[in-house]
């Protein structure tokens, strides 16, 4: 372990974050060690509302957003920690052992932050962690440096460490997921809704050789119904896994044939909650 004196100065910044509780806990409880407030980012900062662990996160670029959409699309996934801190006594060992020099701001030594850290529910991979950069990033030789401090740091703790470029965004699930995600809300499900779980089914299949975006059309009509009604309903749906479709087919030309009945099992169980 690094002399406290005479091998760094800690920033009294780092000292306020802890005391904030930043870079603690899990699911709703934790706290990001860098927020959108914090820096000036490359590319346009993001709030959005995780689902999954109910609390709002902070992504400091669009690449940051289209990783964090797929993970946590990922039914797998169980907890996404952004911006996380490693340990600053570690790091600066690493960037010893290294011979790297250790990140930092001015004369102090700078926290390495990990963009996520995943928990998932697989036996086999209980935990992975992401560093999001844009490809012409990895010609940088210091950001290289870096990725190295964090790649030891996770490795002495055995859990996977992976580089997310553009490159890894595939375009038309993202673009579906996109479309998706808004979909999803806290609260349950509306029973509305469900009771029409129903009258969606034999809808779909009387008109299987439909696009989606065509038979909702159709509905609202017939049913003197908002529009865009239908299409909001189903899409909500499908969104909570209700139905599915293969992501990689663009929603635009989605097929009404191509929607699949979610979960058998998992349906019952949730019109029979309902009925409760």
């Amino acid at each position: 372990m690094p002399d406290s004196k005479d091998s760094y100065k800690t920033n009294l910044k780092i000292q306020k974050w802890k005391k904030e509780g930043r870079g603690q806990g899990f699911g709703p409880n934790y706290k990001p060690w860098i927020t959108i407030r914090d820096v000036s980012s490359d590319g346009r900062s993001h709030r959005i509302y995780g689902h999954k662990s109910q609390r709002t996160y902070h992504l400091l670029s669009d690449l940051e957003l289209a990783a964090f959409l797929l993970l946590e699309w990922n039914p797998s996934t169980t907890d996404i920690r952004e911006q996380y801190p490693l340990d600053l006594d570690q790091t600066i060992e690493i960037a010893k052992e290294a011979q790297i020099p250790h990140p930092k701001i001015r004369q102090n030594y700078h926290i390495v932050t990990s963009d996520f850290v995943v928990d998932t529910d697989k036996v086999e991979t209980p935990r992975f962690v992401v560093q999001v950069k844009y490809s012409n990033a990895l010609n940088d030789s210091r950001t290289i440096e870096k990725l190295e401090i964090e790649r030891r740091y996770w490795a002495k703790q055995n859990i996977p460490f992976y580089i997310f470029t553009e490159h890894q965004v595939p375009k038309v699930i993202y673009e579906n997921i996109m479309w998706l995600y808004p979909a999803l809300k806290q609260e349950e499900i509306s029973i509305d809704i469900l009771e029409r779980l129903d009258f969606y089914v034999d809808i779909f299949q009387r008109y299987k050789a439909k696009k989606i975006i065509d038979i909702t059309k159709i509905i609202d009509t017939q049913y003197e119904l908002e529009i865009g009604q239908s299409l909001r309903e189903v899409r909500e749906l499908i969104a909570l896994r209700y139905f599915n479709f293969d992501l990689n087919i663009p929603f635009r030309s989605l097929l009404v044939e191509q929607i699949k009945l979610g979960k058998r099992d998992f349906w019952n169980e949730v019109l029979h909650a309902a009925n409760q």
